[in-house]
């Protein structure tokens, strides 16, 4: 090891520049990380691999700048030096540089990190009077030609700069050593790489052609990290990411605080940020910091509707309060992301010359401001999405600088807007890489996958022993769950089973696999497709609890009193099953319903012994659903909530065309189904809480914030109703109270207000959170996680592996594991929370995106399909908001225009625009037409007949216009269907057995027509469908386009 000094000039936080002396290390043994390594170097991680004709190293400048094209899968080899890795955290700032090392950590990507400047033999210092950007080329150079040298000339080495003068001097300075510009590189290696070509050309313009500086300035300068840091800490300054209002863009935006204690209750709630100049070059997403105004010049939001507006969070607009309101000062961390753009058209391009190159490209995202970007194909890709990145915002430009990344396709196109959607959530699904699928188990009829004999020693055998079953949507391939119950003890027990694919077995971590599935967190259903988390040969065969196969699973199995269903043994451990049926929702209600039903596996039996089979399911699926009773009881009397959603699925033909929008009828069995998989949610939570107490995934469900409740007790007030919302039991007892006999519409909205007032659910490392904070407010369970689905959700898989630590240190007393930290759980849970987010966004825009599809080919003035009842929930100063229950829609009529005309109603209630005033109640709003029209009163949960047609965008997605032509409800020509009776009558049922001790397992009498029709649960199916809807008390709709999916 040899010290030496290095010389470092910096700038103090006033701005003076500072000389800093530090001892430096040189050593000799330096890992080289490549494969054809001679030299013993002690290589941990990944390698370079040994058949490739060339390795790669970037200088510091083509890093900085180029890093996308680097970032491409097909470019292999990649030498990253420490000097260009410095010089990207300098230039780029801390976002940038960790894009580059999670870059660097991939093993996907074939690329390394080489400290070259800890290696004695390619250390450079730094000469006198040299300039930074001539020694760092110096640096990378010489790491190049030590790489050449230290593996013996078996691999050639090129260099890639942009610098023409480093070309020039190095190119012929050693032989095997190539230095080559990048365009030169990508000509001469990569010719059919076209991705790499348009991003070198979008990128090398947007650097050619920057702006020039302007002496006048847009907007202020941001203030340096130290003050925004010291003002923070004062309580000068309040910290938040922005949220930009996507119904008024252009002028309000607003900032929740974290992590604020600030007495006053307004500061605790959100700041708002009036206009684009207090917005201060903050993009929707940013952490920002802001300055409070003077309470002289604080606003409030406006609650007027405005064009394309749907529904805002409630108890957060009043017009009639002003808010704290502010400015931004600065940004702490920039979010920007891809964003997708449509070129403006040639002729509304004012500002533009016709042979100009740049142009304001306006994106998708309405909440995002024009980029300006250069382009020579403005007017070849006029109506065609394109990806670009932001590359800066400068205080002296009105609008961010950016480079395209690739075209999408022809918007309106279906691919189109499907590939938009995922890009605009961040979510990135290519196919599953072949070193991905060389990882895959083998299941082919050549070569069938079998059972290992030594899994079967290992496992407890439920084959032979147990009648397992799933019940799942109609057509599911990939089966999580089965489940199984018996009788034990002759009769005095009952025993419950919960069997869940055992993917784990399948993918190791640390895998190419795995990292793929933690990538990805989540299998993303769209409402015609679905993007799965592993591979099909796991996701739909091997992983899948599907019928007459045997599978590997994970179970949870319970010994029950027969009599109470009281817990007498629980047991965790690995299985091996085969299931007997798999049955669909539809089927398994018709069983239990004592109604004539086929069962697929039993079509080929005889007479007699297809009675004596059947009989034994039909007892099992009455069992299961008396234990489901039960266990929702002892819920309901903890104060779990029964929530609504909007549930309504695309019905395509077999060409994907959207046929119908079709509302999904509850069934009890849905709720059967959940019960059992929260059971064992909660099981294992408590499980590997109790064993891992510090590092634990689980997941929570904090109690929502007061104000958000605002609009449901104020609606349920107008109606007569009394809402409490000062605990989980309150909130549920009051919402069963709520009923209005004439119309169970009510009580369904109120119960959809109620939802869209819930915080979220997240995911959580227990050593994160203290034990009190752990409580799940919608399930009302003190422990919880996610188990039952691995398939689809990573954190499953994380929770399969923390189950399985736990029961192998009870066998053997220690954990044989490595198990991930805190602090590694919390980055887990982290990514999953923001994947899930995503996924629920990519659903809700895809579901919009078919219901746009649905009635664009219609016309709405004859088609009766656009015709449609809808009920008020809210009241606007020019409005109402409106659901639609046929087909699933929330959205605004207006009941003013911008003329000023108002909706009249005839005396049989036909509506027409005339010329009058329009006045807001609380609970109603009145239009009075002028010349002696006289008035029209549209109250809360007044049903009306609105006309739905869409209302096309060029540059954005389009939207459902909702018009009223009618204040009475639709007389629809087709019968109305019957609502089931409210589960919460069931439970009240069942509630009042367990206290008179009553309960007894017997066969379910036989009920007549009328009797079956009503006996289902009310509420949606809140796992099945989405179990975010129940668990996380969000809007469910991952079932509808799962079914979708399947159907399609």
């Amino acid at each position: 090891m040899i010290k030496t000094e290095r010389i470092l000039h910096l700038k103090s936080c006033r701005g003076r520049k500072v000389r800093v002396v530090r001892e430096h290390y040189l050593r000799e043994k330096v890992p080289c990380y490549s494969a054809l390594c001679q030299a013993d170097c002690v290589n941990d991680g990944k390698l370079l691999p040994r058949d490739l004709i060339h390795y790669v190293v970037p200088d510091v400048g083509v890093v900085v700048d180029y890093l996308e094209i680097l970032e491409l899968s097909e470019l292999q080899g990649i030498i990253f030096t420490q000097t260009a890795c410095q010089g990207v955290q300098h230039s780029k700032g801390r976002r940038q540089y960790n894009r580059l090392r999670n870059l660097l950590k991939d093993p996907r990507h074939d690329c390394v990190l080489f400290a070259n400047e800890f290696q004695e033999y390619s250390y450079c210092p730094r000469e006198k009077g040299e300039s930074q950007e001539k020694w760092q080329t110096r640096c990378v150079y010489s790491a190049a030609v030590w790489y050449y040298n230290h593996l013996a000339g078996m691999m050639d080495v090129v260099m890639i700069t942009e610098d023409q003068d480093a070309v020039a001097q190095y190119s012929s300075l050693n032989s095997g050593v190539y230095v080559i510009s990048v365009q030169d590189y990508l000509q001469n290696f990569w010719p059919e790489l076209q991705a790499a070509h348009d991003l070198y050309s979008s990128i090398s313009q947007t650097l050619q052609e920057k702006e020039s500086v302007s002496t006048e300035r847009e907007f202020t300068e941001h203030l340096p990290a130290e003050v925004l840091e010291a003002g923070i800490k004062s309580g000068r300054y309040i910290q938040g990411t922005l949220n930009v209002n996507k119904h008024r863009s252009q002028n309000e935006a607003s900032v929740r605080p974290e992590g604020v204690t600030n007495k006053s209750t307004d500061l605790n709630r959100e700041v708002l940020v009036n206009g684009n100049k207090n917005r201060n070059r903050a993009v929707h997403g940013d952490v920002v910091v802001v300055e409070l105004l003077p309470k002289s010049e604080w606003k409030g939001k406006v609650t007027a509707l405005t064009e394309g507006q749907g529904e805002e969070k409630s108890g957060e607009d009043n017009e009639s309060k002003p808010m704290p309101t502010g400015r931004i000062v600065g940004i702490l961390q920039r979010n920007w992301r891809d964003y997708v753009v449509t070129f403006p058209l040639r002729e509304a391009n004012q500002s533009q010359s016709r042979n100009s190159q740049r142009i304001l490209a306006v994106p998708w995202d309405n909440r995002i401001p024009k980029i300006r970007i250069s382009t020579q194909q403005a007017d070849a890709l006029q109506d065609h999405r394109v990806v670009v990145r932001i590359d800066s915002w400068e205080s002296t430009s009105l609008y961010p600088n950016g480079h395209s990344v690739r075209v999408l396709g022809r918007a309106g196109e279906l691919d189109t807007e499907v590939q938009t959607i995922l890009i605009e959530n961040s979510i990135h699904v290519p196919p599953f890489s072949d070193a991905q699928l060389r990882e895959m188990p083998v299941n082919s009829p050549e070569k069938p996958w079998r059972v290992d004999p030594v899994q079967v020693a290992e496992r407890r055998d439920l084959r032979e022993s147990h009648l397992v079953f799933s019940i799942d949507p109609r057509g599911c391939e990939d089966v999580d769950d089965t489940l199984s119950v018996r009788s034990l003890a002759g009769g005095t027990l009952l025993e419950l089973g919960v069997h869940i694919a055992d993917v784990t077995h399948f993918v190791t971590k640390g895998s190419l696999t795995d990292l793929e599935a933690h990538t990805r967190a989540t299998t993303y259903y769209l409402a015609d497709r679905r993007y799965d988390m592993l591979p099909a040969v796991l996701s739909a065969d091997l992983c899948s609890l599907l019928g007459g196969v045997d599978r590997y699973a994970m179970s949870v199995m319970w010994e029950l009193d027969a009599q109470t269903l009281a817990v007498q043994k629980v047991w965790y451990g690995r299985t091996l099953i085969r299931s007997s049926y798999q049955l669909h929702y539809e089927l398994a209600q018709a069983l239990l319903n004592g109604e004539q039903a086929e069962v697929p596996e039993l079509a080929q039996l005889s007479s007699e012994e297809k009675d004596a089979k059947l009989a034994q399911l039909i007892e099992a699926l009455e069992r299961l659903t008396h234990v489901a009773r039960h266990l929702r009881a002892q819920r309901d009397r903890g104060g779990a909530l029964e929530l609504e959603g909007v549930e309504v699925r695309a019905q395509l033909d077999k060409e994907r065309n959207i046929t119908a929008l079709v509302p999904r009828q509850p069934l009890e069995v849905h709720e059967t189904v959940a019960e059992c998989m929260i059971y064992a949610n909660h099981w294992v939570a408590r499980k590997i809480q109790e064993t891992f107490p510090h590092q634990a995934l689980l997941r929570h469900h904090p109690p929502p914030r007061q104000e958000f409740f605002s609009q449901l007790v104020e609606n349920a007030s107008a109606r007569g109703f009394t809402i409490d919302t000062r605990s989980n039991k309150a909130l549920a007892d009051s919402l069963d109270k709520a009923v209005d006999p004439k119309d169970p519409l009510v009580n369904r909205m109120l119960r959809m207000m109620a939802t869209h007032a819930m915080s979220q659910a997240l995911y959580f490392s227990t050593g994160a959170l203290s034990q009190e904070l752990y409580y799940h407010y919608g399930l009302a369970l003190d422990h919880y996680t996610h188990f039952t689905s691995p398939i689809r959700r990573y954190a499953d898989i994380v929770v399969h592996r923390l189950l399985t630590a736990a029961i192998d240190m009870q066998k053997e007393s220690s954990s044989s594991k490595e198990l991930a930290s805190n602090r590694e759980l919390e980055e887990i849970a982290h990514h999953i929370n923001s994947r899930n987010r995503a996924a629920q966004r990519a659903q809700s825009l895809s579901t919009q995106l078919f219901q746009c599809l649905y009635f664009k080919e219609r016309d709405p003035q004859t088609d009766q399909c656009c015709v449609a009842d809808a009920l008020i929930y809210t009241i606007r100063d020019n409005g109402v908001l409106v659901f639609v229950p046929q087909y699933g829609v929330k959205g605004p009529v207006y009941l003013k225009n911008r003329e000023g005309q108002v909706v009249s109603a005839g005396q049989d209630g036909s509506c027409e625009w005339q010329s009058g005033s329009v006045r807001r109640y609380s609970d109603r709003i009145t239009t009075t037409s002028g010349g002696g029209g006289g008035s029209s009163t549209f109250r809360l949960f007044d049903h009306i007949t609105v006309r739905i047609s869409v209302q096309s965008s060029r540059c954005h997605a389009d939207s459902l216009n909702l018009e009223v032509i009618s204040n009475k409800p639709h007389q629809s020509s087709e019968p109305p269907q019957p609502r089931s009776q409210g589960r919460s009558q069931l439970v009240q049922e069942v509630v009042r057995l367990a206290e008179e001790q009553q309960e007894k397992a017997a066969r379910r009498p036989k009920l007549s027509r009328e009797e079956r029709e009503f006996s289902q649960s009310k509420s949606p199916n809140l796992y099945s469908l989405l179990e975010e809807i129940r668990e996380l008390a969000l809007m469910d709709l991952r079932a509808a386009a799962q079914v979708c999916a399947s159907t399609a």
